[in-house]
């Protein structure tokens, strides 16, 4: 982890039925300037409001996140039960409810079992280390089959920077934003506006450009706090160590969405979807999304079927403007489409891309330089067995 932070995992059974921890706590040994980005879903889960203003106040020192129970359409009990939530955390630790961020992520509509919250706070903070940060990412996953983990070092004139993150997300994941909670964690000094405008820009090029099955959930969060434990200078906006630290956030943001959408609930695919030649970053993006997102786009994934006649039809009903005579489709770098019409290519060489767990498709519109990239997955029978029992 970067300098100056600590981390925990707990079982508190949330989960009825499972052995694995549910609780992950991380703190900053100083007050840091924290930054969030949210979902948009007009359905937001008690802990997104409590954490909005926690964020608005550009100043934290801990993240609690449980798993297990979503805290979402609880009502006023739902976000009293997250204040005291981080109430518990804030007499743990010895600071303010209003330094406490909280996440929840789990089934909808159930309240919160308190006294187990309270039980994993408290052997949560018994058990902060900084080197359990593997272990909070074990305890935030639900459907998750791997935990999603980063780090990246930046040398700066004044030394290293490190930049830490964690994800949770496998299902519910739509831009903009999805069924996931990220914490980010940095040494680096940096302004809350600054660290806020870094963030919002980076999630835009990560976890705004990802989806499994299209649904949006009531508690995505993002949220990336900087105590400046590294020793350097603050970094400042339009400065070249600051471009260089947003790229490297931007990093950790993408290398994060990619591996929620390569861990999709049922996935076997992992498929990148690249438009060029559009209008403008804007057409390219509604061209990347509309292929992304379309069911029969990802069930031709799933069964390795080059049927570039869906991408084709996607790409056309997306909203962009362009000249269907012009359009282009690649597997790979094999020419499927070319100027609207099937390409001279080996039925053999486009089937023998899709097998593969990972390819590119790349969309060629012919109308001008905006461009847009987007990551999907496959959709397969796999994802509708989790989908159908996940209550039970």
């Amino acid at each position: 982890m970067p300098r100056g932070y600590k981390a925990a995992a707990a079982l508190a059974g949330i989960k009825p039925t499972s052995s694995k921890k549910d609780c992950a706590l991380v703190v900053s040994e100083v007050p840091a300037v924290t930054a969030g980005v949210f979902t948009t879903n007009l359905v937001q889960a008690a802990p997104v409001r409590w954490c909005r203003e926690v964020c608005r106040s550009g100043k934290a020192r801990a993240v609690f996140i449980n798993s297990g129970n979503a805290n979402a359409c609880t009502g006023d009990q739902g976000y009293a039960d997250t204040a005291a939530t981080a109430g518990y955390v804030a007499e743990q630790l010895g600071m303010t409810a209003r330094e406490v961020l909280v996440c929840s992520t789990g089934v909808i509509g159930v309240p919160l079992p308190m006294d187990k919250i309270r039980r994993g706070v408290e052997l949560c903070a018994a058990g902060l280390s900084p080197d359990a940060g593997h272990d909070a990412a074990l305890a935030i996953m639900t459907t998750d089959t791997v935990p999603k983990e980063v780090a990246v070092e930046l040398q700066l004139d004044g030394g290293v920077v490190r930049l830490g993150g964690m994800a949770k997300g496998a299902g519910m994941i739509s831009p903009h934003m999805a069924t996931m909670i990220a914490v980010i964690t940095t040494d680096a000094a940096v302004s809350p506006d600054a660290l806020s405008a870094a963030l919002k820009r980076a999630v835009d090029r990560s976890f705004n450009r990802i989806c499994v099955d299209n649904d949006m959930s009531t508690n995505d969060t993002v949220l990336v706090l900087a105590n400046g434990a590294a020793g350097i200078k603050e970094l400042l906006p339009d400065t070249k160590h600051f471009q260089r630290f947003e790229e490297a956030l931007c990093e950790v943001c993408i290398n994060l969405a990619q591996a929620i959408v390569r861990d999709g609930e049922g996935a076997t695919k992992f498929v990148e979807i690249a438009v060029l030649g559009a209008r403008d970053n804007e057409d390219a993006m509604r061209v990347a999304r509309a292929v992304a997102q379309s069911q029969l786009c990802k069930t031709a994934f799933f069964g390795q079927d080059p049927n570039w006649g869906r991408i084709a039809c996607a790409a056309g009903y997306s909203g962009a403007t362009f000249d269907g005579n012009h359009l282009s489709v690649f597997l790979d770098n094999v020419c499927v489409m070319k100027n609207g019409m099937r390409a001279d290519y080996q039925e053999s060489d486009a089937a023998a891309v899709m097998k593969k767990p990972s390819f590119r498709i790349e969309i060629r519109l012919g109308n001008g330089t905006g461009e847009a990239v987007f990551w999907t997955s496959d959709l397969s029978a796999e994802y509708v067995r989790i989908n159908a029992d996940y209550r039970s």
